[in-house]
């Protein structure tokens, strides 16, 4: 899986390669799955301090946050429609749900926690969809959400300070 992941990011980075630096970190940070936690390496690989890979990224990781918050129940209720969205809804909502036990239990404060733990499926996309179900008001989960990016920022980019600095 780990290398299929880099396979991806290289393509990516390929793709938008015509772009400055600091926009592909921005786009990079901002895709589900990948977020910041690919998005610092990608940037300090690409020349940029790990600072500004840092703040960059968490530029990108909140863009989606919002938007995902106020539109994804509405537009997944249209969608439901569909069978084949009810699959996708349906493994989506379990995968979620398996991962979000510190949410269900602790609330905003667990989206914190949630956020900031920067592993695979741990991040600002999947926490949106933890905030929805568990119905956590879109203020509150967008604070929670954002701090959860912030203190993940810092892990990654002391990380990838460490180890490609």
């Amino acid at each position: 899986m780990k290398e299929f992941m880099k396979e991806y990011i290289y393509i990516i980075v390929d793709f938008l390669s015509t772009l400055p630096t600091e926009l592909i970190v921005i786009i990079i940070a901002a895709m589900p799955v990948i977020e910041l936690r690919g998005a610092i390496p990608v940037g300090v690989e690409l020349g940029l301090p790990v600072f500004k890979a840092w703040y960059l990224s968490i530029i990108g990781n909140l863009l989606p946050i919002l938007p995902i918050l106020y539109f994804f129940q509405p537009i997944s209720n249209i969608m439901l429609r569909f069978k084949w969205y009810q699959s996708f809804y349906n493994w989506l909502y379990n995968r979620t749900m398996r991962k979000s036990d510190r949410v269900q239990k602790y609330g905003a404060i667990g989206l914190i926690f949630f956020t900031a733990v920067p592993l695979p499926t741990t991040g600002a996309w999947t926490a949106c969809l933890a905030a929805i179900l568990f119905r956590i008001p879109i203020k509150m989960a967008f604070a929670a959400i954002a701090a959860g990016v912030i203190f993940a920022g810092v892990i990654v980019a002391i990380l990838s300070g460490m180890f490609l600095g």
